[in-house]
């Protein structure tokens, strides 16, 4: 199972989705550009010392992604989406997409992905912080196939 972030923006999200990845197994890929400095402090200092024990790809745009991970399939989590992700089926080799914080993905990059998911919120509120969606969306996969840790 592995966490992808389309051209993520905040680094205190970006470091706190890789402690995440740390601490539940999950490989992190980065699709560029960002919107701060890789070697931006906040990175770290979210992170911590979890940044060691994480796998994380940065690539240098979508394209270069699709062709790094090859077939898997790709599941994007967007509000613009009706499908509960509590419907549907997460397999191992799933990655799952995240967009910017600002504006999520592109319609090519939404149309390029395999399945279309949401997590479901209140009517009132937009939606989660994107790190928050990531350990939502990422306990609910790895609930779904057996592959919490611990």
């Amino acid at each position: 199972m592995r966490i992808a972030l389309y051209e993520p923006e905040i680094a205190g999200n970006v470091g706190a989705v890789m402690r995440l990845g740390a601490c539940l197994g999950a490989q992190v890929e980065l699709i560029e550009p960002m919107g701060f400095a890789w070697d931006d402090r906040r990175v770290r200092r979210t992170a911590m010392d979890y940044i060691d024990h994480v796998t994380v790809r940065r690539h240098a745009g979508f394209d270069a992604f699709r062709e790094a991970v090859g077939p898997a399939r790709l599941v994007l989590f967007t509000t613009k989406s009706s499908a509960s992700i509590y419907d549907f089926a997460f397999a191992p080799e799933d990655i799952l997409l995240f967009g910017k914080e600002s504006a999520g993905v592109p319609v090519e990059v939404a149309e390029a992905c395999h399945a279309r998911v949401r997590i479901p919120m209140r009517p009132q509120v937009r939606s989660m912080n994107l790190a928050t969606s990531a350990a939502v969306a990422l306990g609910e996969a790895l609930r779904q196939t057996g592959m919490l840790p611990g």
